[in-house]
Parts: structure tokens; C-alpha cells; sequence
């Protein structure tokens, strides 16, 4: 969004609020099919990790060719909003058996499933034989951590294999190490691993992997001196699949590559005053509402803009001298000798520090900031009930329909108590 839609937005809506514009998600991931295509003669899909941003679900059902749903928080939702269950990978560390057969009992064949342990897995050899269905199954591959299981667990299922007709079908290899991978090796080593154990698979067992669902976990540029290189990072990706010329199709999954862009976090400046050689503002926003991988405390400078109140009122006493706090009213007022300042939020901790330090001429109570890239797990990840505050209003954005609501700002008190 350019200042001016911004300005707009700031001059009807209230902040802090949340707003993503759907026509960058589109132009998104419209950028990496079109280099996924272009540069790759493998069968190659996209596939949404929703936990990035819950809230653009039904954009990414019309964008995309499959959604992962990791809770059942996440599997009500894409059926609240009747998301189509053929696009449905139900993934997720944690699936008990009355997860599972919720799910089963809703959607059966028509989703796709993976499975993290044999535990998971003997529940959908459960199901199946008890409803003489077959369900679709992917089984996660480890990469070192808590999720999936070793190679010889994924051999052992595929071996155990019998001619039933109402059995998990092993259709897949899931895997998914980590995001914000910096170094595109780490991609191509691990594609290169997981097709000499494709191929190891079947030579071993004599099962063909119709698919590999993979996440290379391309980051996200969130500060100012980092590069966004989405684009090139993805031509990277479709390069290392040409190398490989994988016999099964390839489904590429991710969450926040798609999603970080098309985020905008508004709040407003409530307080502002001068302690000691600093000047701080304080916005009705803080760390709970604002999360970006790999900040701390404010000590990377995020794309921001400073949106100037057309008018501020003040109680001329409500504002009194102090030896700490040397800004006299019209200094207030007018701040154009005051330039750096340390933006924070409305928590009670000395770590809700969203900018150590930026440059700004004439900055006001009223004003507002707006905090880009912040379509990613912003609005998720951070302790939003703590202290109680409410929760921003969320709002979809795009130039044809202008800007849309889609949930108020909440009350958390009462879940406080």
C-alpha cells in the first residue's frame, strides 16, 4: 500500500490494527508459480502453511493448490469458512486418536493426512479398517527434532505394507526443517538428501513415492539492510529440483514467504516525553502484538511509516516539568528539534521496545506508525493476553473493495478471569 491508501485507512479506522492486503499475496504467489514453472520441468504445486496467517485462508484456497492445517483450532476454522476438503493436508506434531477420527468422520478420503509416529499412524490403520475406507497418508521425515520419524520408522511402515483395500495409502515423504533458512546449500542439500532416500526407498522396498510435500523455509526480509530476495530464492529452489529430475511430483509448502508481505501493523501514539538524554513514545501496540523473527528489543530497525494526527488536543495541565522530563508544552507541540527517539509499548516490561532508535522530526501524541511485513505470525505469536489488553481489529484490504473488517477489536479480560 502506497502513503496515501495508509493515510486513509489511519484517518477511519482505529488503531492498533492489523491490515493485509490480498492483493499482495496474490501478486505473491503468482511470482513464485510463474518461477517455479518457468525454470522447473518437474510437477510442482504450492501448498499454504495456514499457522503463518489463519486470517487469509479463503485467499489462499482460491491461490493455491493445498492448505496445512497443524490443530484442530486451525481444521474448525478451514471448515467454518467451507474450505475445500480435497485441498486439506491435516498435518501437526500432536494428533491424538479423537482428533484423528473427528476429522476422518467429517472429511474421510478427501483430505490428505500426514503421519509424525507410529502412534498416528496405527490410528489411521484404525479408522480405515473399521470404516473399509482408504485414507491418503504422508509420513513426516525427521530432520533431527521432535516432528516425524527416522528413516528406518518410515521404512518399517512402508515394509509392513499389506494388499488390503481399507488401509492407509503411503502416498508421500513430508518434510519441513526450519524457517528463515539464510543459505540456499541448506536447501539444496537437503532435496538432494531426501531424493537418495526416495530412491534408497524404493530400491529397498519396491514402493514408489508418488510426491515429496517440502518446505524449504525461504526467509523473509523483516529490517532494513536485508535484501528481499523471495524471488531469487525460489528460482534457486525450481534450479535444484531441475538437478535433481525427480520421478514424483513436488509440493512446495510455505507459510510465512507467502504471507509476511502483505502485512501492516497501524498503532498510535499515545505518550510521548523525554527522560534523561532519551525520548520515548509509548504507542497502545507493544511486543504482544508485534512479533518479528530475530528481533530483539528493538535493535533492528523494521520498515516503518509515520503517519502525522492532522490535529492533536492537549489539557495544558496535564503536562508538568520535572527535572526528567525537560520537554516544555510548545516543545510538545512542536518537536522539530527532537530527532531520535525509542519506540515503545503499553507493557509493564523493560523489554517492550518495538524501535531502539529512529529519526523523526515533529512527532506527536496522535500520530500513528505503521509497521510493514508484518503478515506472518505477527498477529499470532505474541503473549496477547497478557495484561489484558484487547486484541487489534483485523482488516483485509485490496484497490477494488477497498478495506473490509473481518474481526473487531476484543475484550481479553474476561478470559482472564
Amino acid at each position: 500500500m502506497n502513503i496515501d491508501e495508509l493515510e486513509n485507512i489511519a484517518a477511519n479506522c482505529k488503531a492498533p490494527m492489523y491490515i493485509f492486503d490480498s492483493d499482495i499475496v496474490t501478486d505473491t504467489v503468482e511470482m513464485f508459480r510463474r518461477n517455479l514453472n518457468t525454470a522447473s520441468k518437474a510437477d510442482i504445486n504450492l501448498c499454504y502453511a495456514m499457522k503463518a496467517n489463519p486470517f487469509l485462508v479463503s485467499i489462499m484456497n482460491e491461490l493455491t493448490d493445498r492448505i496445512e492445517v497443524c490443530s484442530m483450532g486451525e481444521f474448525r476454522i478451514c471448515r467454518n469458512k467451507e474450505i475445500t476438503p480435497e485441498k486439506l493436508l491435516i498435518s501437526g506434531v500432536m494428533k491424538d486418536r479423537q482428533d484423528i477420527y473427528e476429522i476422518l468422520d467429517c472429511y474421510g478420503e478427501r483430505c490428505l493426512y500426514t503421519a509424525e509416529s507410529l502412534m498416528q499412524y496405527s490410528y489411521f490403520k484404525e479408522w480405515c479398517k473399521a470404516n473399509k475406507k482408504a485414507v491418503n497418508v504422508y509420513l513426516r521425515l525427521t530432520s533431527g527434532n521432535q516432528f516425524g520419524m527416522d528413516k528406518q520408522t518410515i521404512r518399517n511402515i512402508i515394509m509392513d505394507q499389506t494388499n488390503e483395500n481399507y488401509r492407509p495409502n503411503i502416498s508421500g515423504i513430508h518434510y519441513f526443517s526450519g524457517t528463515q533458512k539464510k543459505s540456499m546449500k541448506k536447501i539444496r542439500d537437503e532435496l538432494t538428501s531426501l531424493q537418495e532416500f526416495i530412491c534408497e526407498l524404493e530400491d529397498t522396498t519396491g514402493y514408489h513415492i508418488d510426491e515429496l510435500e517440502y518446505g524449504p523455509g525461504i526467509p523473509a526480509a523483516y529490517f532494513e539492510g536485508q535484501d528481499n530476495a523471495l524471488e531469487q530464492h525460489i528460482k534457486e529452489v525450481a534450479d535444484v529440483i531441475n538437478e535433481i529430475q525427480p520421478d514424483y511430483k513436488i509440493t512446495i509448502e510455505m507459510g510465512r514467504a507467502f504471507a509476511a508481505g502483505c502485512g501492516y501493523y497501524m498503532t498510535e501514539v499515545k505518550d510521548i516525553k523525554h527522560s534523561g538524554d532519551k525520548n520515548y513514545c509509548i504507542v497502545n501496540g507493544g511486543m504482544h502484538q508485534l512479533n518479528y523473527d530475530g528481533q530483539i528489543r528493538g535493535m533492528y530497525m523494521p520498515h516503518i511509516r509515520h503517519i502525522r494526527s492532522a490535529s492533536v488536543e492537549y489539557n495544558e495541565t496535564d503536562f508538568e516539568e520535572s527535572d526528567t522530563n525537560k520537554l516544555d508544552h510548545n516543545e510538545l507541540m512542536n518537536t522539530e528539534s527532537v530527532n531520535n527517539w525509542t519506540i515503545c509499548g503499553e507493557l509493564c516490561t523493560g523489554n517492550d521496545v518495538l524501535v531502539q532508535k529512529i529519526a523523526i522530526d515533529d512527532l506527536k501524541a496522535g500520530d500513528r506508525f505503521v509497521f510493514e511485513n508484518t503478515g506472518a505470525y505477527s498477529m499470532t505469536e505474541g503473549m496477547a493476553l497478557f495484561l489484558s489488553h484487547v486484541l487489534p481489529a483485523i482488516a483485509i484490504y485490496n484497490k477494488k473493495d477497498g478495506i473490509k473488517i473481518i474481526r473487531k477489536e476484543m475484550e481479553t479480560y474476561k478470559l482472564n478471569m
